[in-house]
């Protein structure tokens, strides 16, 4: 596995590209009708695919390669980078019919800069095809919002990226069972990109072809699931001894804290979910084993499970990577939770 799982299982045309129909369907439609708008805004948040589809667009419209840039906005964010492109822009395409600029990350551009890029937006040459991709749609400025067809890309559910790594796994020669499936989808966070760098680690690691859940917690550094009922008990019992206790052993295995909380706010929401009668929309994300758990915390009506206590883990989340004691955000949560909640 010489070359990166990203790269080799990106998509080539429209066919291959998962969970974005609503964004392909009316690219398809307006390729097909020939009403190619002249400036595109892809958002969505990393890993989804806003430049693979970016690519494909300009190929299934007649670009080349020679006729496509690529410019990353967070190493090109000064009006003189932009007023280099505005003026790249009026030289015709070498052998298209268009010529198409990828602004990757096009949030990163400095006030002036978005400025200069507007003036372009608003009158560009017919030969020009301007595609800006952002993770924050909220840092751009409206003025250059309202110049473009907007698209905002959709993370994965779960259940994709779990069938997605059974596949790369399977291309790769490799068998990945349920679980360890359901693990890296989990871990992925909702981007094609992080699950398959975590695919990628767990292959290399694996001494045979069989993929176990135990060689992805071992890879990614990742809780058993007894370990994070052990928590997600401890709140809902208000034993803070206890949490306490799972807190030390994560710690002594190694785990990573920040990967340790993922888990155990998966979990906890999940509770909420059903108890507001919600369970279907994480049943398909959850093992047979784990739903049952959840469940059964869910038919007692504990009020623990509320909001107020995914917020307190939602900030511990935030506060974990970088903390001089990693597991400080998660046991001040739990304090918080169990004892100044009774």
């Amino acid at each position: 596995m010489s070359e990166a799982l990203y790269r080799k299982y990106r998509p080539h045309k429209f066919s291959e590209v998962i969970g974005q129909d609503h964004v392909v369907k009316v690219l398809e439609a307006e390729i097909k009708s020939g009403e190619i708008s002249h400036a595109y805004l892809f958002a969505g948040t990393r890993g989804t695919g806003k430049t693979s589809v970016a690519r494909i667009f300009a190929s299934e419209i007649g670009t080349t390669p020679n006729d496509i840039y690529e410019i990353d906005s967070a190493s090109n964010t000064s009006v003189d980078d932009i007023r280099a492109l505005n003026e790249s822009v009026f030289t015709l395409p070498f052998e298209s019919k268009y010529k198409v600029y990828i602004l990757d990350e096009v949030h990163m551009l400095s006030k002036s800069a978005s400025n200069a890029l507007l003036k372009t937006l608003e009158e560009p040459p017919a030969h020009v095809v301007f595609i800006l991709a952002t993770t924050e749609t909220h840092k751009i400025p409206e003025t250059v919002l309202s110049r473009c067809e907007v698209y905002t890309f959709k993370k994965p559910s779960q259940e994709v990226l779990k069938k997605m790594s059974v596949s790369i796994a399977k291309k790769e020669g490799f068998a990945l069972d349920d679980s360890s499936a359901e693990l890296i989808a989990i871990l992925g966070d909702g981007s094609f990109r992080d699950t398959q760098g975590i695919i990628q680690k767990v292959l290399a690691y694996s001494k045979d072809s069989k993929i176990s859940e135990e060689e992805v917690r071992l890879v990614t550094g990742s809780p058993s699931v007894e370990l994070v009922h052990e928590i997600v008990s401890s709140i809902a019992e208000k034993n803070l001894a206890q949490g306490f206790q799972g807190v030390k052993k994560a710690v002594e295995k190694n785990i990573d804290m920040a990967v340790f909380l993922k888990l155990v706010l998966h979990t906890m929401r999940a509770v909420m979910l059903v108890r507001f009668g919600a369970g279907d929309l994480v049943q398909d994300d959850l093992s047979e084993k784990e739903y049952a758990f959840v469940g059964g915390l869910a038919k007692t009506d504990n009020p623990v499970f509320s909001s107020q206590t995914l917020v307190e883990l939602l900030t511990a989340y935030e506060r974990t990577t970088g903390a001089y004691i990693p597991q400080l955000p998660l046991e001040l949560a739990l304090v918080k939770i169990i004892s100044e909640g009774e």
